[in-house]
């Protein structure tokens, strides 16, 4: 390896090496038997993030072979290898400029790389998608498509269900990407999932059925939610298959169970097909509403995501959606699929209520449907999730050894399980002191453990960070978790 002198801004002074393709290839072997989960790029970049915090053949100021050279080296496609480059760099591992080449950065004696910028209001919350992705360019061409396209009496009170133009192109998306029974007659637009979980609770509330279960664990916010308006909140066991059927207890005094089948919340698991089954004889023997929150339905990175609750019984099931997983939160659109013998009833409670929507937000995200716009954006953010969900479990397995990943690969959250050596309470302090919005796992439980207690969990959010700034949660976490007990060491107590 030829010495250079430094021109880079990395922070190395003094003489670098210049690596050769051949050479990296000796240092990680051949692309084909790299290790790890992920394809070629993923997998490159994994061996060369443990090299470099190595140190060895590749110290800080060194300078990494062209990705041209690389790909011939391996037999890669460019792309490949730029990809992987870039994904160090993104985290802090590689640094460099235009004309000087890319090296390896200076991290410090066993320093960690750290975000350029404090991470973003609300990041690592729990079902927060990636804000700064959402297409402001589409969203600006539907709203004046709508408002050009729209008749006056458009501009009137419309009809409580939502516009019929959103209802018809909901109904054929719901259909054809979530298995849902689904007719612009049975759907109404309401303001999010929460406000259509509202509607939902009064009516039962109104109806003399104000007991309802919920999977425990599960959201705090929408227990409290439940508990506002009313309603006798009462938890149901949550296992590897979801929600465990044979643990609800009083079947007939209920009026309603709450779950999330596609991708539980928190746990991360789908209910199992048996589960389904049962779930649903329950329901029709019992006369209990199952309300459907199709929480991150949209994503499942390891094959298609299974299809609605509402697809196999919509008789006995209310289906809740919203855009704000795959749009913005700050729209406020979601839909309620109900069942035909609730519907007159939703309808009328809506019209009291809500005797108006907001047409013009209808009419555009219509367009956007008609168009394949919304469904286009789907599959971007999908590739891109799928990404960070993948660079996150990467990082916790090289940096933090016990954190352990639970639930399927899907949704816009990942529960992970604590060493038993750490303690939640104390992981969560640190990462939230760093500004990362991270749920613990203990509040998620009807009745939360003792805060001193050990192990615990925690629920990251990752949609909305950036690899460096999953890189440094990792880190921080990992030191808020303390090293592992030393050989003979005691049990911590608990």
């Amino acid at each position: 390896m030829a010495p250079h002198e430094d021109q880079s801004s990395a922070g190395v002074r003094g003489p670098i090496e210049a690596l050769t393709a051949s050479g990296l290839r000796a240092l990680t072997g051949d692309a084909a038997t790299l290790p790890g989960p992920g394809g070629l790029g993923v997998r490159l970049a994994a061996r060369l993030r443990e090299l470099i915090r190595a140190g060895g053949a590749l110290r800080p100021g060194t300078v990494l072979p062209p990705t041209r050279a690389v790909a011939a080296e391996f037999r890669l496609s460019r792309g490949v290898v730029v990809a992987a480059y870039e994904q160090l760099a993104a985290e802090g591992f590689l640094a460099g400029r235009q004309g000087s080449g890319t090296r390896v950065a200076d991290l410090g004696a066993g320093a960690r790389p750290a975000p350029k910028a404090p991470p973003p209001e609300e990041a690592a919350r729990p079902g927060v998608p990636d804000l700064g992705g959402f297409p402001r360019g589409r969203w600006l061409a539907a709203y004046r498509q709508a408002l050009t396209a729209m008749a006056d009496g458009d501009l009137g009170y419309g009809d409580p269900r939502g516009h019929a133009r959103l209802r018809t192109g909901l109904a054929a998306h719901l259909r054809a990407f979530r298995g849902a029974d689904a007719s612009p007659d049975a759907l109404l637009v309401v303001g999010g999932a929460a406000d259509g979980l509202t509607l939902l609770a009064d009516t039962l509330a109104a109806c003399g059925r104000p007991r309802i279960a919920v999977e425990d664990p599960s959201s705090p916010r929408t227990r409290a939610l439940l508990r506002r308006r009313g309603l006798e909140v009462t938890g149901v066991p949550v296992d590897g298959e979801g929600l465990a059927v044979d643990a609800l207890r009083e079947p007939g005094r209920l009026g309603a169970v709450l779950l999330t089948p596609a991708h539980q919340y928190p746990a991360g698991v789908p209910l199992s097909a048996g589960r389904r089954q049962a779930l649903v004889r329950l329901a029709r023997e019992h006369g209990v509403l199952l309300i459907e929150d199709d929480y991150n339905g949209a994503f499942r990175y390891d094959r298609e995501p299974p299809g609605c609750l509402q697809g196999l019984a919509p008789d006995v099931t209310a289906l809740l959606g919203s855009v704000s997983k795959t749009l913005a939160p700050a729209l406020r659109l979601g839909w309620l699929l109900a069942p035909p013998a609730w519907a007159p009833r939703l309808v009328h409670d809506r019209a009291l209520t809500h005797p108006t929507g907001h047409t013009l937000d209808h009419l555009a995200f219509a367009h956007l449907l008609h168009t394949g716009d919304y469904t286009a954006h789907l599959r971007r953010t999908r590739r891109r999730y799928q990404s960070r969900r993948l660079h996150l479990t990467t990082e916790l397995a090289a940096a933090a050894p016990g954190f352990t990943p639970l639930g399927t690969p899907g949704g816009l959250h990942l529960p992970v399980a604590l060493p038993p050596w750490s303690r939640e309470a104390e992981v969560l302090a640190a990462v939230r002191a760093e500004g990362y919005d991270v749920q613990g796992l203990g509040s998620c439980a009807l009745a939360p453990p003792p805060p001193d207690r050990p192990g615990g969990g925690l629920v990251i959010g990752f949609a909305a960070l950036t690899p460096a700034a999953i890189t440094h949660l990792v880190g921080v976490a990992r030191a808020a978790g303390g090293p592992p007990p030393s050989p003979g060491a005691p049990p911590p107590p608990g």
